[in-house]
């Protein structure tokens, strides 16, 4: 998995890793504003997937999510970011992933 380029959104990305999962590695990306927020982008292939993208956003405090299943991978970006800005970046992120 590549991280997709966000900069002309005003994000750059700052470090990504492979972490352990229960069935194999996981990738999630980090990247930055300018003025310093951060956003995360995390894929698995631990999800069960119809083929179609399902998309679905969530709340946990100050932090939004947005996340959808496609083709057996599970995506999510996180931020305290608002949910029209995450949705901004899953829409630019979900381009970028149907051109590989």
């Amino acid at each position: 998995v590549q991280p997709p380029p966000l900069t002309a959104l005003g994000y750059r990305l700052i470090g990504g890793r492979l972490l352990p999962g229960g069935s194999g590695p996981v990738a999630q990306f980090m990247y930055e504003t300018g003025a310093g927020m951060r956003l995360t982008l995390y894929v698995t292939r631990e999800v069960p997937g119809t083929g179609d993208a399902q998309f679905k956003i969530s709340q946990k405090g100050a932090v939004n999510v947005f996340y959808w299943v496609e083709n057996q991978l599970g995506y999510a970006i996180s931020a305290g970011a608002d949910r029209a800005e995450l949705l901004r970046v899953s829409q630019a992120v979900y381009k970028h992933l149907q051109k590989d």
